[in-house]
């Protein structure tokens, strides 16, 4: 059984009409990207999967020294305070090498999109489905930290999907706008890494959001949680920790929206510039 094989016809103003439907039609190129990222990362090193496995749980502990034993913070809901660190540290770690790997995604595929024609929006996907994998690796952290404290997840873990599909949202609309400025601003790849860091602690990641909420009101709250991951990290701590953790719908719809409002900008002005990817990469 021959294979019929569909003509591709490239003409003026037809990848404008065409390029939401040319997204369906090279699916399977997202999947060759994504599958080849995986590869590359976890072929011929040292440690292999283990990194994804010891980066979260290394900065768990420094986190936990710090913010626990040091400033004595509390834990939300009464959950060990390691189990509540890695619960936020799962949609941190996503977010941030998800940013991290779309923002270098087109120079990094420099060879491929200037001699072929595909929708450009199919690399910094491919980078952030890449980073998918290292979420369900580090997952497996979470289910060991959860049977070493005996800690039961209650009927709230089956909501978890949702909130990974948020934090997806979250990271690939600034993914998109980070990936098109590094690619028209090279010096802008030396940005990325410090916004990574700073993001890291000015995010509830360490600590529960409701000691900003206690301490600075629901008005100054609501403010601080115009970072998109408050909302993200404290859907999934609702989710995984269950007991009496709190979850704050405001904060979660203002997520929601500014996540959404990011992915339309970050689509908007990566297809403003998505034409001179060609000439300038």
């Amino acid at each position: 059984m021959t294979r019929e094989v569909e003509e591709l016809v490239l003409e003026a103003g037809r990848t404008e009409r065409h390029y939401w439907r040319d997204l369906w039609r090279y699916r399977e190129l997202l999947y060759i990207l994504a599958w080849r990222d995986i590869a590359v990362r976890y072929k011929q090193t040292a440690i292999g999967v283990a990194w994804a496995l010891l980066q979260p749980l290394a900065q768990m502990v420094v986190m936990v020294v710090i913010f626990s034993k040091v400033a004595n913070m509390p834990s939300d809901g009464g959950a060990p305070y390691a189990l509540m660190v890695f619960a936020a540290m799962l949609p941190w770690q996503f977010f941030a090498t998800s940013v991290s790997s779309a923002s270098m995604s087109i120079a990094g595929n420099a060879n491929l999109i200037s001699k072929v024609y595909f929708p450009r929006l199919i690399v910094p996907a491919a980078a952030v489905v890449t980073s998918l994998v290292d979420f369900f690796i580090a997952f497996a952290i979470l289910v060991a930290l959860m049977l070493w404290y005996g800690y039961a997840p209650s009927w709230r873990m089956l909501t978890l999907p949702l909130f990974v599909l948020l934090a997806l949202f979250a990271a690939f609309g600034p993914g998109l706008l980070i990936t098109a400025l590094n690619t028209e601003y090279r010096d802008f790849r030396y940005v990325i890494p410090f916004i990574v860091q700073f993001g890291l602690y000015v995010s509830p990641v360490g600590f529960s959001s409701e000691v900003i909420r206690e301490r600075f009101g629901d008005a100054l709250f609501l403010l601080y949680s115009i970072n998109p991951m408050v909302g993200v990290i404290d859907g999934f701590r609702w989710a995984i920790l269950g007991g009496e953790v709190p979850l704050h719908m405001p904060a979660l719809a203002l997520s929601f929206v500014l996540s959404a409002g990011f992915l339309a900008l970050g689509v908007l002005y990566f297809r403003r510039l998505e034409r001179s990817f060609a000439d300038v990469v």
